[in-house]
Parts: C-alpha cells; structure tokens; sequence
C-alpha cells in the first residue's frame, strides 16, 4: 500500500510542477527569491542525495554480488547474457528509430534556420570539444576510461566503468580466496550494500519533493514553445521511444514469461525519478531498489547486471542518436542509402555503449556519427532547443531497459520473480 501510495504522490507531483512551472515561469517569486531558484536549489539537494550514494553503491553491489557467484563458470555464464541482453535490446531501439525515420521523414521538409544555428554554434562547438581524438576515437574513450590509473580518481570523477571493472576485479578474487579468508571481507561488502540501500529507502521518502522541484524548474526555463520548430523530430523520438518501451519490449518480455502490468508497475518510482533527474546514474540507487524489492531479483544478479548497465546499456541515447543523425542527414538532403542507414545503426550502437559516461554524451556520439558520414557539426544545433526535454524521456527508456534485462537475466537464471505471469506461491 505504501509503495502504491508513494507512486501516486510523484505522479501528482509532476502534474502539479508541470502546471506550477508554466505559471510562475523564471521570474515571478517571493521576498526577493523567484520560485525558479528555488526548484533549483531543492531539485538539487535531491540530486546530490541520490548521487552521494552512487559510488560506494556500485562498488559494493558489484563485489557483494560476485563474491556469491564464487565459481568462475557462473561468472562467466552470467556475464556472456548480460551483454547478449545489452546488444540485442539497444541494436531493437536503434532499428525501431530507424522504422519511425523512415515512415515520417521529420527533416525532409524542414527549413534550417541560419540564425538559430549561428546562435547555438558557440553551444556546439562546446560539445565538440568533448570529441575523441585519434583513429582510436570512441573505442579509446572506453577502454582508458575501463582502466584508469587510479581507482580513488576514477571514484572521484565518477567514472562508472572504472569503478565497475575494479570492483568486478576486485569481487572475483575475492571469491577465489579460501571460504575462513575471505568471510570477513565479504560480511563487510554485505553491510555495507544493504545499509546503503537502507539510506536509499530513506531517500525515497523525499522523492515527491524533488521530483516537483527539477520538473517544475525544466517547465519554468523551458516552456513548450521550443518544441513547436520541430514538431516531425520530437513526434518521431517519442513515438520511437513509446513503441520500444510499450510494443516491442513487452513481446520480448512476454515471451520470456514477464507480466508487462506487473513489471512497469515494479519499475515505476525508477522511471519516475529517471524521467525528472536526466540521469541513469543518479537513479541507479532508486533502480536497485525496484528491481530487487518490487520485481524480485536476486542481489546475486541485480548487483551485477543493473551497475555494469547504468554505464553500457544505453538503448533509449542509442536511439535518439540515429534518429537524430538521420534527421540532420535528411534536412541536409544526403540519399540516406540502405548502406548508410546500415552505417549509421552500427555508428549509433556503437557510440551508445562507448561513450555513456561523457559529459553531454548522446551530443556528443551524434558529433561523432556526423564527422563519420561527412555531415556539417552545425546540424546539431538544429536539435539542441529541445534537448533537454527529450533527454528526459530516452533516460527514462535507458532506465527502463536496464532494469528490463535485469529481470530478463533473472529470468532465464530461472529464479522465483514477482512479475511473473504466474508467480510460483
């Protein structure tokens, strides 16, 4: 009853932010402080709670959940599904993208506006600042961001990928360690994640305040006239975005045994705080929390599959950045080839995967694939206007299929979930 209640708090929470926000705009406030301070400083408080948690969380999930798969070949089985899940549910969004591209063509009669993108440039020439240089490009951006030179840096700096390879490193050997060794150690890794998660819980409590504050402060700087330019671009990655997440996901978990209801209802505080932070990361603590509270999976395999996710299962950026791609190539009039749509699709998985922990990363991919098909770095301003309402809703998707492949993994490890179709009693 308390879970249901707490959803409905935050649902009503966005409705009453989305109408408060319009109204009161950047301007109007009290005392001398406007209301969009305000939403401001208390949207982030609620980010940095969230936040400050990410790190010793993802760490001690990922060596609390290795250390009980103790056997190499279980690692190893359970590893070789999880990127199997990953690759073939964003190589789904990128090829659902490409549909909608196709059966709208939202650039095919758009006119650029050359002030608009001579007033975005300094913004996009930012963004671009961010590029990967040398041949290596986006697979060197992974790779020295997988290793870094010091763990403590990497923890600083937020580097997820760092900190989950040293904490799958660090997870395996301690499972290989002698049971009398390695007992203490692990007991502590145990505490450690479920208080963490205990402060999660506590965190939670305050979500229908924070949720409030950063949509209403989005609404407030925003508005909606900004989508109006570009009506065809944001109908077609919603639309995209909405067919992945309520068509052809629920197929797959159908056929895996998943109640659609049952699940999205399991997953709905996540979606919710994904949708209103803009961040995978930061509703990764309130993620683990819903998979392994509300739809049942094992701490084994949450805390394996949904950290490693948060930073490479990227499937909702993965298909904002084809649609996007292909939007910029058809206002710019390129013949969008079978070839080149093949291109762009391996181009978009690709860089969704690699550079996931880059500040502004699906700009920056979309760069990289315009570079890559000899498209003008300009063409990106065309999309920035709206953005950041549009990064909202592929976070929310990104959100979305971590967790899904987390049940999925789960699943298939044949364990005993709440979403099932028929749970076992």
């Amino acid at each position: 009853m308390k879970k249901r209640t707490l959803l409905w708090q935050v649902l009503i929470a966005i409705v009453l932010a989305i109408i408060i926000g319009r109204v009161v705009g950047k301007t109007a406030g009290i005392f001398g402080l406007t209301f969009y301070e305000l939403f401001d400083v208390l949207g982030r408080l609620f980010l940095n709670a969230l936040t400050l948690l990410i790190v010793p969380l993802v760490g001690s999930s990922i060596i609390n959940g290795i250390g009980q798969l103790g056997k190499e070949q279980s690692f190893g089985k359970l590893g070789a599904k999880t990127f199997a899940f990953y690759i073939g549910t964003t190589l789904l969004a990128i090829l659902v993208g490409v549909l909608f591209v196709n059966l709208i063509h939202p650039g095919s009669s758009f006119q650029i506006p050359p002030a608009e993108v001579t007033a975005q440039a300094e913004k996009t020439q930012a963004i671009a600042s961010n590029l990967p240089e040398g041949r290596m490009g986006a697979v060197a951006v992974v790779l020295f961001r997988l290793i870094p030179h010091n763990i403590v840096s990497a923890a600083s700096e937020g580097n997820m990928l760092g900190i989950i390879f040293f904490s799958l490193l660090f997870g395996f050997s301690l499972a290989k360690l002698g049971h009398d060794t390695a007992l203490p150690m692990l007991n502590f890794w145990k505490a450690a994640f479920n208080a963490l998660m205990k402060m999660t819980h506590y965190i939670m409590r305050a979500m229908p305040l924070g949720v409030f504050c950063l949509v209403a402060k989005v609404i407030a700087e925003r508005g909606f006239a900004s989508i109006t330019g570009l009506a065809l671009f944001f109908a077609c990655v919603i639309a995209g975005l909405l067919f992945y997440c309520l068509v052809a996901f629920p197929i797959l978990l159908k056929i895996r045994g998943i109640n659609p209801i049952r699940h999205y209802r399991a997953l709905g505080p996540a979606l919710i705080t994904a949708f209103s932070t803009s961040s995978s990361a930061a509703t990764l603590p309130i993620t683990m929390e819903c998979v392994e509270k509300r739809a049942g999976v094992s701490n084994r395999i949450c805390s394996f599959v949904v950290p490693l996710g948060t930073s490479m299962n990227m499937s909702g950026s993965a298909l904002y950045e084809c649609v996007a791609a292909l939007f910029i190539a058809q206002v710019y009039g390129m013949e969008l080839t079978i070839a080149r749509q093949i291109l762009i699709v391996f181009l978009s998985l690709i860089t969704a995967m690699g550079v996931a922990a880059v500040p502004s990363a699906s700009l920056v991919a979309i760069l990289i694939i315009l570079n890559s098909m000899g498209l003008p770095a300009e063409g990106l301003a065309l999309i920035l206007p709206i953005d950041r309402v549009l990064d909202m809703c592929r976070t929310t998707v990104n959100v979305f299929s971590d967790a899904s492949c987390a049940v999925l993994v789960a699943g298939s490890e044949g364990e005993d979930l709440l979403v099932r179709s028929h749970p076992k009693t």
